[in-house]
């Protein structure tokens, strides 16, 4: 799912279409997001050229890429596990700051993953917002420091208002992956307070944070990755 911040260029089920958190969900999740970063590659790019090193569509691209690979040559099919390596995967292929922190969300939910007693939408929940405290633990950042706490803050918030009001898991992916897009718009006026881009200062207002904007990519790829379950 795209939404208005983002330029257009694996889950498991039972029998009767419960979500279910199993390696399916892992391989459909890491093949949409590097697909639809293999899209907006370029759009990352120029964003990160108004406010930081101008490299963050290619490591973005050359990480997802690694991590399908990661994760379709594994022999264990250990949901947890598999996201553990996808975050190891990250943090050597995407390299710098954003390796490290997505790398580091992407273990911390494997982690969460393979302690869930039950692999379902709250598991996931979990699991997500487990990813989100590594990322502000390493970095330091909160909502409003344009980062991609900005959008991933907002999109566990979501999920679990949905689940919490009785909604399907398809539908709090939706819910998550639209409050991402809602939270990318939302960087446009703030000024950097961490990262590269705070160096600019009030020069930095105006732009949207190109980490918000592969961050609501990611969540935008697990909604389509439960859109599409078997």
């Amino acid at each position: 799912m795209s939404g208005p911040t983002i330029r257009r260029g694996g889950v498991g089920s039972t029998s009767s279409g419960t979500f279910v958190l199993d390696a399916e969900f892992v391989l459909r999740w890491v093949v949409e997001a590097a697909a639809r970063i293999d899209e907006q590659r370029d759009f990352l790019t120029q964003l990160d050229a108004a406010i930081g090193d101008a490299d963050h569509g290619v490591n973005m691209q050359r990480g997802f890429t690694a991590a399908v690979a990661t994760v379709q040559s594994s022999s264990d099919r250990s949901p947890g596990s598999l996201l553990e390596e996808v975050g190891k995967t990250l943090i050597y292929r995407v390299g710098g700051a954003a390796g490290t922190l997505y790398g580091t969300g992407f273990r911390q939910i494997g982690v969460t993953i393979s302690e869930a007693v039950t692999p379902d939408g709250e598991a996931l929940l979990s699991a997500l917002r487990a990813g989100l405290g590594g990322i502000q633990a390493l970095g330091a950042a909160a909502a409003g420091d344009k980062t991609m706490v900005d959008a991933w803050e907002p999109a566990v918030a979501a999920l679990q208002r949905t689940l919490e009001a009785g909604g399907e898991t398809e539908e709090a992916a939706r819910n998550a992956a639209e409050a991402a897009n809602a939270g990318v718009e939302a960087t446009l006026p703030l000024q950097a307070r961490k990262g590269r881009a705070s160096y600019l200062g009030s020069r930095s207002i105006g732009h949207q944070d190109p980490g918000a904007t592969s961050t609501a990519i990611i969540f935008g790829a697990l909604e389509r990755a439960l859109r599409r379950r078997p």
